[in-house]
């Protein structure tokens, strides 16, 4: 197997209940990867199985290490950051860089200090005099300074609000990210990453339900919106989902072609979260 992180037949079990089912993956170099699923899908899981943190049955690769067996070699290159909000009020910035140095041999407490140099983040401020934006940047900093070649953020921004989020995103983008890194996120707030993410996937049950680049998305999915006398027609074509707006009918449609879609009605390519909704009510897998 090659690849960034390279899974076959990934199975992790809690009891009788099967959270990541036969789940096979491939994720290359220089990707941002979406992996969307609801509460229960399976998506934590599975990062958690990539990082070593929970046994599993199957194959898993991650930067060519086995995670249950070479776990120290793998950690030293990959960094790993779940929600925000969850730092200790009484915490210091120092001593959140304290904390980095002496777990993380990629870190460099000099980049770090650039990067805080440019915020009106102080050494001896703690966590509860911060703004949210200012624990944003605070993570920002630890993120920028770690050469890490898989940055893994499981619902990042949990807890904030919209402009520390769109702040988040557009910093790791314009900071830390270059053809050589890969970074996996999850997160509920789907439209949030639409722009960013190269590759989605959604799970649900422990299963992919879809793995495709954003660049098929808009040449593998139309969204139509008819009319009642085109109701039937469009009807015929086999839609994977249905809904209503103002009055008029919404088809969304895999693999059927915009020539054939276009006498029907309005064409647009459908967002991440018409996707999702899609996928989660069960219609397609």
């Amino acid at each position: 197997m090659s690849g960034v992180l390279t899974a076959k037949n990934l199975n992790k079990r809690y009891g009788k209940q099967l959270a990541v089912d036969h789940v096979n993956l491939d994720i290359q170099p220089g990707r941002i990867i979406g992996l969307i699923g609801p509460n229960g899908s399976g998506k934590t899981t599975t990062l958690k199985a990539a990082l070593g943190l929970v046994p599993f049955d199957g194959e898993l690769k991650v930067l060519g290490f086995d995670p249950r067996t070479q776990r120290d070699e793998l950690m030293n290159n990959v960094c790993f950051i779940a929600d925000v909000a969850v730092l200790p009020r009484w915490i210091k910035v120092s001593e959140v860089l304290d904390f980095v140095e002496g777990t993380h041999p990629k870190f460099s407490r000099t980049k770090a200090m650039a990067y805080l140099a440019k915020t009106k983040l102080k050494p001896d401020m703690k966590v509860k005099q911060m703004s949210k934006g200012m624990i944003v940047q605070l993570h920002l900093a630890i993120v920028m300074s770690i050469d890490a070649k898989l940055l893994v953020l499981d619902e990042p921004t949990l807890g904030l609000d919209i402009l520390y989020r769109k702040q988040f995103y557009q910093n790791l983008l314009e900071e830390y990210f270059d053809e050589n890194k890969t970074i996996i996120v999850t997160t509920h707030q789907v439209e949030e990453i639409e722009n960013i993410i190269t590759d989605l996937i959604f799970i649900q049950e422990g299963k992919i339900t879809l793995n495709t680049t954003m660049d098929e998305i808009s040449d593998r999915f139309t969204e139509v919106m008819v009319n009642s006398e085109n109701y039937p027609t469009a009807k015929a074509l086999n839609p994977i989902d249905e809904r209503s707006v103002f009055g008029k009918t919404v088809f969304l449609f895999d693999g059927v072609s915009r020539d054939t879609l276009k006498t029907l009605g309005d064409l647009k390519t459908p967002g991440i979260a018409d996707l999702f909704v899609a996928t989660m009510k069960g219609t397609y897998a």
